[in-house]
């Protein structure tokens, strides 16, 4: 399919956005079906003579609000319409315009503070760039040859020197295998553990995680959280034998978990080895997803609970996303010893998903000291944009409690008056902003006993959209600045 998008010069508004806006009004007035298939970013990004950075950044924003879905293998699809309007409600899918008033027919929405965005201007192009260049210099014709299955055997040595620098990390290049999305990783790894597993998961969390786990038939149990994290308790009545949880910075709460609750984890997988009679099968797993603990702005980071790790217990996720850019689509899994022999039994024919050329570009940029540098640049770029956060939510104190704020780039504002959650995301609308409402990362609805809790991302706003965007939200919900 071909999209014919108008651009004008992003003197008023970016490209990206321009295009998203487009594709949004289609679907909005059946121009494009549920179920369409979209060119992929690197089509329509010829077509349209903009950079591919462009229309991943406008995908990336269709598919965090659910007007798109992302499937592997296959591309960008329309998404049904009943999952649209359970995303959005309120906006208007299926209003009767005119075509030629395109912009009314679109929620004004001046700020976005999407808890899934990054800031896509400050990504080193240049080096990018040198380092594509690079790659291919002198017809390198290997590049185009497939490659080692678990991945290039540079850049698993890169990705463990940092991971044992940064983290703590204690693995071998061996034990890491890299894939193209953690949905890809975690689909390999049920060809490991085997689909006779139940998984436990905190509650709220990843949703994206859950409907991996869900689509391969997993059995799921939601576990809540106190102050600390996962239940112990609750995770040992639950029944699982595997457990996803995200200790560093836990999505989407901002709950770090203190060393104690790490170690209460780690003696419940122990306990578990043996347990159903029939050897290792029946060993209990964690699963670290380590997504985002790069950023921390009160206190030394934590080192990732696989380096307390002494039995082999846990297993390792992170991701080059959050750090990098979405588009890099790379991420890493690192298994324990025990699981590896299992790894190459039974998904060891798995070639890496990811290109070669992509993987010697990211290994050049470990290795040649280029991801350090924009790592520590981006630190101090998030940090400034949370404190500016920080400053302009004080005023709304009154009304809402602030939580999550030590460490990643969003926060959460619970409502201290009674409000329900949905008035406050429509208010928010109605003021131009855009907001996301903590109950929609319950595995179940009716799970959710919390005060009314909205999230709020800053990665993807400069400071002034922050302060702008807090300053109609004190006005829509009724506070004097």
């Amino acid at each position: 399919m071909e999209l014919l998008i108008p651009l004008v010069p992003p003197s008023q508004m970016p490209l990206y956005e321009q295009i998203y806006r487009h594709i949004c009004q289609e679907i909005r007035t059946g121009g494009l079906k549920a179920g369409d298939r979209l060119p992929s970013t690197r089509v329509l990004a010829e077509h349209l003579k903009v950079s591919r950075s462009t229309t991943q950044m406008a995908y990336d924003q269709l598919l965090a609000e659910g007007y798109i879905d992302s499937q592997p293998y296959r591309g960008y699809f329309i998404a049904q319409i009943d999952e649209l309007v359970e995303a959005g409600a309120g906006a208007g899918v299926g209003s009767e315009a005119p075509m030629e008033t395109t912009e009314p027919e679109i929620p004004d929405c001046r700020i976005d503070f999407s808890p899934r965005g990054i800031d896509l201007d400050s990504f080193p192009y240049n080096t990018w760039r040198k380092l594509s260049r690079n790659t291919l210099v002198n017809d390198n014709k290997e590049m185009f040859q497939s490659g080692n299955h678990q991945g290039e055997p540079g850049l698993r040595e890169a990705i463990r020197s940092y991971l044992h620098a940064a983290r703590g990390v204690c693995c071998s290049a061996e034990q890491i295998i890299v894939g193209a999305g953690s949905e890809y990783l975690l689909m390999l790894l049920s060809q490991v553990l085997g689909r006779d597993r139940r998984i436990a998961m905190e509650n709220p969390t990843y949703k994206q995680a859950y409907r991996v786990f869900h689509s391969l038939g997993y059995p799921v149990s939601p576990v809540e959280m106190d102050d600390n994290g996962m239940d112990p308790e609750l995770l040992e009545q639950s029944g699982a034998d595997v457990a996803y949880v995200m200790p560093s910075h836990q999505f989407p709460t901002g709950i770090v978990m203190p060393v104690g609750r790490r170690q209460e984890l780690l003696h419940w997988a122990e306990a578990g080895a043996g347990t159903a009679g029939d050897g290792a099968a029946r060993e209990r797993y964690l699963i670290e997803d380590d997504y985002d603990s790069e950023f921390r702005y009160k206190g030394k980071p934590i080192p990732a609970l696989q380096g307390m790790d002494r039995n082999g217990r846990v297993i390792y996720l992170g991701t080059f996303s959050k750090c990098i850019a979405p588009a890099i689509r790379v991420s890493y899994l690192v298994l324990p010893v025990q699981l590896m022999k299992r790894y190459r039994e039974q998904a060891g024919f798995y070639a890496s998903t990811v290109s070669r050329i992509d993987q010697n570009i990211l290994y050049q940029f470990l290795a040649q000291g280029y991801f350090e540098r924009h790592l520590n640049r981006m630190r101090a770029i998030y940090k400034a944009k949370h404190d500016a956060l920080m400053a302009a939510v004080r005023p709304l104190d009154d009304l809402f409690e602030i939580s999550g704020e030590y460490a990643g780039i969003h926060i959460l504002l619970t409502g201290k008056c009674g409000q329900p959650e949905a008035e406050l995301i429509a208010q928010a609308e109605a003021a131009g902003v855009k907001v996301y409402g903590l109950s929609s990362y319950y595995i179940h609805p009716e799970h959710n006993h919390n005060p009314a809790t909205v999230v709020l991302g800053y990665a993807n706003l400069s400071e002034a959209q922050i302060r702008e965007g807090i300053r109609l939200l004190a006005g829509a919900w009724t506070v004097r600045v």
